[in-house]
């Protein structure tokens, strides 16, 4: 007779269907730790000095996968706009994005890139990572009044803010050209939102964060004034199928919007 050890569950992922934000920082602790903000600097220090090629969530890889679909809609954005390049990176971190595109941006095009973040985040972008292209801002707000932006880029950030459809209508009347969605999170079927607990492996940092599943419909819902020119699955690894509890229900997926 032989006996089998049931498989060991993942305790790392997408927990839960909660329904207060406030209960779940308190449970996780946001989103504000020094300590990751200090990993991400001393993993972006070194692509930017030219020591590893490439980084992602403050995880370093030896090789740059390239996010395709965001690309062409850059290049798409800045062939329309004349060569030139404005951009609003929300939630962008100390430049992870920009460091990941602007080696395929070509020199004729006129780049300003203007990361909107935490304040820690942006006091320590102005004082390590600031150049004449890459620019550091506090709000949407201040960051046009210093450079009015075609493109305002939203990746991996609307799911993990407290209230993403009132964010998502407040971008909607800054009547931006263009808006590019990318590894945003969706879950499967015809269900409502859903707040969940996401708890990161620990080789990446020790974290506990709030995050929503969209229901994909309802979200494009704010987009009624824009076409969408294109949409596209998460160019990372393992984030076309994501599971919730477990079970397969959720998806990261982008989109490139168009102003009418």
């Amino acid at each position: 007779m032989s006996f089998f050890k049931p498989k060991k569950k993942n305790p790392y992922g997408w927990f839960g269907d909660y329904k207060n934000w406030g209960d779940l920082v308190a449970l996780s602790g946001g989103y504000e730790a020094e300590a990751i903000l200090n990993k991400t600097k001393e993993a972006l220090l070194k692509v930017k000095n030219g020591e590893a090629v490439y980084e992602r969530d403050s995880v370093l890889f030896d090789k740059k996968i390239y996010p395709y679909p965001v690309i062409s809609a850059l290049l798409y954005a800045a062939i329309e706009c004349g060569n030139q390049l404005n951009v609003i990176d929300f939630g962008g971190s100390l430049g992870s994005t920009y460091y990941q595109v602007k080696d395929i941006i070509p020199p004729a095009v006129r780049l300003h890139w203007s990361v909107v973040e935490q304040e820690n985040y942006v006091r320590c972008g102005r004082a390590f990572f600031e150049d004449e292209t890459l620019k550091f801002h506090f709000t949407i707000g201040e960051s046009m009044a210093a450079k009015k932006a075609d493109v305002l880029l939203l990746s991996s950030v609307v799911q993990y803010l407290e209230k993403p459809h009132d964010f998502l209508e407040e971008i909607k009347r800054r009547d931006f050209t263009y808006i590019l969605v990318d590894r945003t999170a969706f879950i499967r079927g015809d269900h409502p939102d859903r707040l969940t607990l996401q708890i990161v492996p620990p080789e990446i940092y020790d974290a506990r964060y709030p995050a929503w599943f969209f229901n994909e419909k309802r979200f494009l819902e704010h987009f009624s004034g824009y076409e969408i020119r294109m949409e596209f699955e998460s160019f990372v690894p393992g984030e076309q199928e994501m599971e919730i509890d477990h079970r397969k229900m959720g998806y990261d997926k982008g989109f490139f919007l168009i102003r009418r």
